[in-house]
């Protein structure tokens, strides 16, 4: 997902009237066949999360018109409301057609078997073929034998830079590795006056598992979490390392963009809707700034986010819903959705038009996708990566020991595997 988000847990399953006017029907009685037998009309319900979700009837008006017997009807959920909207549905087994997934959720909805098995009918679908889509996009939609989605649009993490800051410290390009930004960081940060080298965001749940895979880490083997390993804790250590030798804020009190863009600080990481941000907000360093794909230790290996679209499974409409699925998987649905939101198309046939290809940025980040994972699509593990958090902050902080913190880290959450 674009931005991080946290889960927010079900107290009560039956809110009154919150599903009205949202299930699966069609505005005239009806079979639930093909509306080219049938003759009548179908809405298929869509749910879509975020902002980004109103722009969805813009984006659904061509396929209407494809397919004058289809209505889409679309939702726009804000994201703090979704969790609790899609458990209901769940319960009540009344819900949309189809519905957007934030990929670190298709695990938790996929074991409730909320979402329909599309395996059987990927073979009728060549826009729904694995090599289509970068190969960490396809593996959010699996859930062991079964594929629950289909992947809609991407985000990952790549590093954003002062091209002038990062000269004057005698670096000419992007750091490389582990040990180059590292050294950037604090001859950036011996600048003094305020200044810092990077910004290490904290409070970003993925950033000590994507440092730690690229330290060698599996992070999981099977249902044993490996957090307390040699190559987790070197990770940490490694992050941890930047705010003790001040090359970077514990609390920098104020947005990043401006400080990027006063030069306080000249690098961070993070996902490719700063690339609009920092234009709009800084059009004064045009020039001075670039990104790079992330600097590597053994890999450079970045976090996957984004959204799939899966199928509700007790829709009535299956057939409409996949011929829907599919419009939306084609690269030129997925470019005419670029422009409209600024998210990134998840089909690699995308990434070959010049919208993309022109852009340095955004090469960038099509680059770092062939290098990105996302994180481990376990049920449990949206509790794991809360719980990262605060034991990040009792290290950094607070300077508490990185092991012992790893070892109370590592035994919470076999705890939580073990549910």
């Amino acid at each position: 997902m674009r931005k991080q988000i946290t889960t927010v847990l079900a107290g009560t399953l039956l809110v009154a009237g919150v599903l009205t006017g949202c299930g699966s029907k069609s505005e005239t009685p009806q079979s639930s066949g093909s509306p080219a037998t049938g003759g009548s009309q179908v809405t298929l319900n869509v749910w879509g999360m975020g902002e980004e979700a109103k722009s969805l009837p813009k984006i659904a008006e061509k396929f209407m018109q494809d397919n004058p017997n289809i209505k889409i009807n679309v939702q726009a959920l804000p994201w703090d409301t979704a969790h609790d909207k899609l458990l209901t549905a769940v319960a009540s087994k009344k819900g949309p057609d189809v519905l957007q997934m934030g990929t670190t959720w298709i695990p938790e909805f996929a074991s409730a078997k909320a979402l329909m098995d599309l395996k059987p009918e990927l073979s009728k679908y060549p826009e729904f073929a694995e090599a289509n889509f970068y190969p960490g996009a396809v593996n959010t939609t699996k859930q062991g034998e079964t594929v629950v989605g289909v992947p809609w649009y991407i985000d990952t993490r790549v590093l954003y830079y002062r091209t002038d800051l990062l000269k004057s410290v005698g670096f000419n390009e992007a750091p490389k590795t582990w040990d180059e930004l590292s050294d950037a960081a604090k001859k950036l940060a011996a600048r003094g006056n305020g200044n810092y080298g990077i910004s290490i965001d904290a409070k970003e749940q993925s950033l000590a598992f994507m440092f730690a895979r690229q330290n060698g880490s599996k992070l999981l083997d099977g249902n044993k979490p490996l957090f307390n390993q040699p190559e987790f804790v070197g990770a940490v250590d490694y992050l941890n390392s930047f705010f003790k030798n001040g090359s970077a804020p514990k609390d920098l009190g104020m947005d990043i963009v401006p400080a990027f863009q006063k030069g306080i600080t000249p690098m961070f990481i993070s996902g490719p809707w700063m690339i609009k941000l920092i234009n709009d907000q800084a059009p004064d360093i045009k020039d001075k700034w670039a990104t790079a794909v992330l600097p590597k230790k053994l890999n450079n290996t970045s976090s996957l986010g984004g959204s799939d679209l899966s199928v509700f499974q007790y829709t009535e409409h299956k057939d409409e819903a996949l011929k829907f699925l599919a419009y939306m998987s084609k690269p030129e649905t997925q470019l005419e959705w670029l422009k409209l939101t600024n998210t990134l198309p998840a089909t690699k046939k995308a990434w070959e038009d010049p919208a993309l290809t022109n852009d340095a940025n955004y090469k960038v980040i099509g680059e770092q996708m062939n290098a990105s994972e996302p994180m481990p699509l376990i049920k449990s593990w949206e509790e794991i990566a809360q719980n990262v958090l605060k034991t990040f902050e009792n290290i950094y902080r607070g300077g508490a020991n990185v092991q012992t913190e790893l070892d109370a880290f590592n035994k919470k959450s076999e705890s939580i595997l073990s549910k």
